[in-house]
């Protein structure tokens, strides 16, 4: 069960959301992406071998895969097999001591590269949403585009009320974010991210923290997200938006990438008897 965020002080006592409230309209017609001048199938995101440790203990082995533009990666695996790890790597939220890492030709792992201006374009979308509980959600949407990228409070404004509409919450721009949903925090955490307008985007178990409910709400936008062309990389254990969504599908085990297929061929023939046995315990239910 998740808990609800504390308003600051002076804001507004958490509102009960009705179900199937009229102010939240659901994800509404217009594109969540940019347009994009690159072409499609180019490389994103290039992840070569990859390894990193904790003091000792080793999390990830030699990890290599690619991302091309426009693909929609989905990272699975049980639980510490080092998914969540990976993903972070690729905006060194974590370090990692051997192999490289490059995002659209800029290589993480260089002295020379400008890890800020990496990250906001990067969009990174957590479990626990972190949105900050004492700015209201249209201040979530637009503190990073006036401090990070300059933008005039006007053009930051118009930029995170126009995706706040796309994701179905324009009624809530003035509320906080302990007067929403887990559900309706996530979907603006999306829009925010999105609102700096990120070459990739990345999910580190977006849906895990939310109740049974309010899941199909977050992945309808996601969906939505993978039609527009966006390039992501998701560390999910939702394996209906894999299938659904998905162009390949990395199993990860014990720090390793011991699958690294397309999803037809993650799910109709895995080649590992790992990847096998995980696929048979999260389908037969």
């Amino acid at each position: 069960m998740t808990s609800t965020p504390i308003p600051a002080p002076g804001a507004p006592a958490p509102v009960p959301q009705a179900e199937g409230s009229l102010e939240d309209a659901g994800l509404q017609k217009g594109r969540l992406v940019e347009p994009s001048d690159g072409k499609a199938g180019e490389p994103m995101i290039a992840i070569d071998a990859v390894s990193k440790w904790y003091g000792s203990f080793q999390v990830l082995t030699d990890c290599t895969t690619r991302v091309s533009k426009g693909e929609v990666v989905v990272v699975c695996g049980p639980s510490g097999s080092g998914k969540s790890t990976l993903i972070k790597c690729v905006n060194a939220l974590e370090p990692f001591q051997k192999g490289q890492i490059s995002v659209d030709g800029t290589k993480v792992k260089d002295r020379a590269t400008n890890l800020p201006k990496l990250r906001s374009r990067v969009g990174m979308v957590f479990q626990h949403f972190e949105l900050f509980p004492h700015l209201s959600i249209s201040d979530n949407l637009t503190l990073a585009q006036r401090k990070v990228l300059g933008r005039a409070p006007e053009d930051a404004r118009k930029r995170g009320l126009d995706l706040l509409a796309r994701v179905g919450l324009s009624a809530h721009a003035e509320k906080y974010p302990g007067q929403l949903s887990g559900g309706q925090q996530q979907r603006v955490a999306i829009a925010r991210a999105l609102a700096m307008n990120p070459i990739v985007m990345l999910f580190d178990e977006p849906t895990s923290a939310l109740d049974p409910e309010m899941v199909g709400e977050v992945l309808d936008v996601m969906v939505e997200l993978a039609r527009d062309g966006m390039t992501m990389m998701v560390v999910s254990h939702e394996m209906g938006f894999a299938r659904k969504v998905a162009d390949r599908v990395i199993f990860m085990d014990r720090g390793e990438i011991v699958e690294d297929a397309t999803k037809d061929d993650f799910f109709g023939q895995p080649r590992s008897p790992r990847a096998q046995q995980f696929l048979s315990k999260i389908l037969s239910h």
